[in-house]
């Protein structure tokens, strides 16, 4: 008969076992099942906080960034000395913009080790963060106050050089010719001249800002549409998708779900070529909001830098007010409900209600719309707290609720990885597309697209993998104390 005390000797030993199995799968990129096998030793031993801390490592590279604050602070109370527990925790409140918070935790980890340069070097940059983040808040004008800065710039008054050699507006009309060329141009890694840049983006908030809340989308029998995830800056799988499906044009119309920019490193690339096709050809181009959409995320996550960096200050004010004209969800054909995150905190949600929405602003930190560009599913019933620490889970029952109440058939939503590119969840009811492979150029993942062709509108969905890109890292333009901790 084993005693008590050579079964919890055993237990520590399996433990320390998966917590190798896991570190090895955290180090060849296998974070989801890095996640597993650190939970398992936790199950055996969850009074050691280096599982806590590891996992919760995971969970950042997985961008669950609210499960690796719990983790994190589980660690923490295991061991109040533990520096790492602070240090992960501090990551991913950096990572959810909670400089205030992150800030504290960095004091921490200085106050453990107060001999360590690196920690000495994140907590400096983490302080600057805090000052400037602090100075704009003392100098911003109110909403209500502040002038459109698109009113401001007049593109007809822009002179173009005469040694550009790079693509041209003729007048005032987008053409096919043009976007062709421009997509060439950024293929080369050349730069757009900002007169066309402006031109491109004013026209294309003009366009926006007229659109409802949510789109109604008309697919005539016979005809088809595809629906796209996530790009994420990734402009030379952008180029990819068209080669596999063709032309975005009136006869062959897309959908793009959100998060076209931040992350990767040609987010200027994509946005101008997504706004162009929808100046060229409103109805061949339809684009969502995703949570990426947004002034507190372009800052962190590389599309704030990488503008002032390719065109100027002022296209950083003039994105954000585009990214606020955004839709927030589309329904195609009355019947396929598209939104970048998913559903809601509460039951009886109308598509009334999300068309309703004044969604002219920066996105809130609760609410319908928060919930929309935010949340995720759940494989179990009922709703739980997000993993990402922002909007919430919903299972197949709330899923399904929703689409009977609003008379739909399915739900297709964008904003996680998937490794084939989607997942089919909640009984075939909800449907993942994630349209950027080998996510950040590490997760290893292939990126897809669905093809609905009416009547029946049937999802055709398509896995593609990869394709080479400059060598310019992803982050390449996030903020630098980010890049600090990836």
């Amino acid at each position: 008969m084993t005693s008590m005390g050579e079964n919890t000797n055993s237990n520590a030993e399996r433990a320390e076992e998966l917590k190798l199995l896991a570190n090895e799968a955290f180090k060849a990129n296998k974070f989801s099942q890095a996640i597993e096998l650190y939970s398992q030793a936790i199950e055996l031993n969850d009074k050691n906080a280096v599982y806590w801390a590891n996992r919760a490592f995971a969970h950042i590279k997985r961008e669950e960034y609210g499960s690796a604050v719990q983790d994190a602070t589980k660690a923490i109370e295991i061991d109040p000395q533990y520096s790492k527990g602070y240090y992960r925790r501090g990551a991913a409140y950096l990572a959810m913009g909670k400089f205030k918070e992150a800030l504290k935790d960095f004091q921490q980890v200085k106050r453990i080790r107060p001999n360590d340069p690196d920690a000495t070097r994140k907590l400096k940059e983490c302080e600057k963060a805090v000052q400037k983040i602090r100075f704009e808040e003392a100098i911003a004008v109110h909403d209500s106050e502040r002038r459109s800065v698109a009113d401001s710039i007049d593109f007809h008054c822009i002179e173009v050089e005469p040694q550009y050699a790079g693509a041209r507006i003729e007048g005032e009309t987008v053409t096919l010719d043009f976007v062709k060329k421009m997509m060439d141009d950024f293929k080369n890694q050349k730069h757009l001249h900002k007169r066309y840049a402006f031109q491109i983006v004013l026209q294309a908030r003009e366009m926006l800002r007229a659109m409802p809340t949510l789109v109604d989308i008309t697919v005539p029998n016979g005809h088809h549409f595809t629906v796209c995830g996530d790009v994420h800056g990734q402009y030379y799988d952008l180029l990819n998708i068209f080669e596999l499906n063709g032309l975005p044009s009136e006869e062959n119309p897309y959908l793009f779900n959100g998060d076209f920019v931040d992350r990767g490193s040609f987010s200027v690339e994509v946005i101008l070529t997504l706004f162009a096709f929808k100046c060229m050809r409103p109805t061949a181009m339809y684009l969502s909001r995703g949570n990426h959409e947004s002034k507190s995320m372009n800052k962190i996550y590389g599309f704030e830098g990488e503008v002032k960096s390719k065109l100027s200050e002022i296209f950083v004010e003039l994105f954000a007010e585009v990214f606020c004209c955004l839709p927030l969800a589309h329904v195609i054909n009355e019947k396929i409900f598209v939104v970048h995150g998913g559903l809601f905190s509460v039951d009886g949600v109308k598509l009334s209600e999300i068309r309703a929405i004044d969604r002219f602003c920066e996105p809130p930190e609760e609410g319908l719309m928060c919930e929309i560009l935010w949340s995720d599913p759940q494989p179990q019933p009922g709703r739980g707290p997000s993993k990402r620490g922002v909007g919430l889970s919903f299972g197949a029952d709330v899923t399904k609720r929703f689409l009977q109440e609003n008379n739909l058939e399915l739900v297709v939503r964008s904003h996680e990885v998937k490794d084939e590119g989607y997942e089919i969840e909640h009984d075939g009811k909800l449907i993942t597309v994630f349209s950027a492979p080998n996510y950040c150029d590490q997760m290893g993942n292939k990126g897809a697209f669905i093809r609905f062709t009416a009547p029946e509108l049937k999802p055709d969905i398509v896995s593609f993998s990869a394709v080479p890109h400059p060598d310019v890292k992803p982050m390449a333009y996030a903020s630098n104390f980010l890049r600090l901790f990836s």
